[in-house]
């Protein structure tokens, strides 16, 4: 199928929605059986969606799981209830103290605090690498190295790395790669294809659409599904119903809403490209963007989230431009339906394998569902506000 003809069907197996069209609710801690027969029937399958106890699922997640699966790729999905415990939980089921762990440099900061702060005290060592150092990654694999992350494009700076190349060498080593695959969402990369093992989504993003649910999820090849289910399921992990069925009902939409986000997002994006207060652009579609050749080799399209770097700016001129704006709003998130734009401080404190350089402050912004004449015109006049400050 044409993958607009699997966003709608994906996940909707009359077994799990009985015959409507979308999967019902099914909340349940206990779930209780009416014969030994069957009681050891579902401990004997607790593993491959069979109810057992409300932590392992019920048919609701089993319909979104099958849906990510269908959409991204890979032997199974693990759920979470949120996309920071999907990174942090990922990398638990696959790392002990004394091992190693490749992190690249442009990581989103939690992931990094993660790494930073509780990995060191497990007795984990992680080094930081440069997103564009592609066969280069070879020397930094230390014998004790067990995992190799990704995050492309890179968090804030939008790095796009060469994730084919990183993979190939990884596997040489018998090193588990992921990558935090939330900007491209489950439709503009396919990871297995590119050679990830565990491709992690902030479903909080794109794919539930609507900023109202904390949701991640992390979908596995065959040959590490089975560590990553049971680890996680050790570790306590389990999410909302309700929580699930707005994720299948968001997931249903993705594909237009995203087309939408990178069609206004481009448009957006070359107009900033000619302001003057502007030293450049940093969307994988521009060329000025690190790593966009293989945006082009390997995405099948953008979104609505990306950076831009200004000439100059202070304090004052910056928040004169964010204090104004009507339809641009300020917040940690992105990937719903609304605009949001964020003036990212102390980039250079969030590397230390790299070192970051830019003319002036670095600005993000994420280009929502709105007209985008309304979007630009909002934009000019936060420029005007910003100039008559500096």
């Amino acid at each position: 199928m044409k993958k607009d003809t699997t966003i709608v069907s994906a996940g909707r197996s009359k077994k799990w929605t009985k015959g409507v069209v979308n999967p019902p609710v099914v909340r349940a801690s206990t779930v209780v059986f009416d014969s030994v027969a069957e009681m050891k029937h579902a401990t004997r399958n607790r593993a491959n969606q069979v109810m057992f106890y409300g932590r392992r699922g019920t048919d609701t997640s089993f319909a979104f799981q099958d849906a990510m699966v269908a959409l991204e790729g890979g032997a199974g999905c693990a759920l979470y209830p949120s996309g920071t415990a999907a990174i942090s939980n990922a990398i638990l089921s696959f790392v002990k103290a004394g091992d190693h762990l490749l992190m690249v440099d442009t990581a989103y900061e939690p992931t990094r605090d993660f790494c930073n702060k509780l990995l060191k005290n497990l007795g984990v060592e992680t080094t930081y690498y440069d997103p564009m150092i592609g066969e280069g990654i070879q020397d930094l694999i230390q014998d004790n190295t067990r995992v190799l992350f990704l995050e492309s494009p890179g968090s804030l700076t939008m790095e796009v790395q060469d994730v084919p190349t990183l993979a190939q060498i990884a596997h040489q080593h018998d090193i588990v790669v992921m990558l935090d695959n939330t900007w491209a969402s489950p439709i503009n990369f396919d990871p297995f294809a590119h050679g990830v093992d565990i491709s992690i989504q902030a479903a909080t993003k794109y794919i539930v659409g609507h900023s109202d649910v904390m949701l991640g999820t992390a979908t596995a090849n065959e040959q590490h599904w089975e560590q990553l289910r049971e680890n996680s399921y050790l570790m306590g992990q389990c999410t909302s119903p309700d929580d699930i069925y707005n994720a299948l009902r968001g997931l249903r939409t993705i594909g237009v809403r995203m087309r939408q986000h990178q069609d206004s997002a481009l448009k957006v994006a070359r107009w900033l490209e000619q302001r003057e207060e502007v030293d450049h652009v940093r969307h994988p579609a521009f060329t000025s963007c690190p790593g966009h050749a293989f945006f082009e080799r390997d995405f099948t399209g953008s979104n609505g989230l990306f950076s831009f770097v200004l000439n100059r700016g202070n304090q004052a001129a910056l928040t004169a431009l964010l204090d104004g704006m009507e339809h641009f709003k300020m917040g940690y998130s992105w990937g719903g339906y609304e605009s949001l734009i964020l003036a990212v401080n102390g980039v250079k404190s969030l590397r230390t394998a790299t070192e970051w350089q830019a003319a002036g402050p670095l600005m993000r912004v994420h280009i929502g569902l709105e007209d985008v004449d309304d979007l630009i015109a909002d934009l000019e006049q936060g420029f005007a506000r910003f100039n008559s400050c500096l």
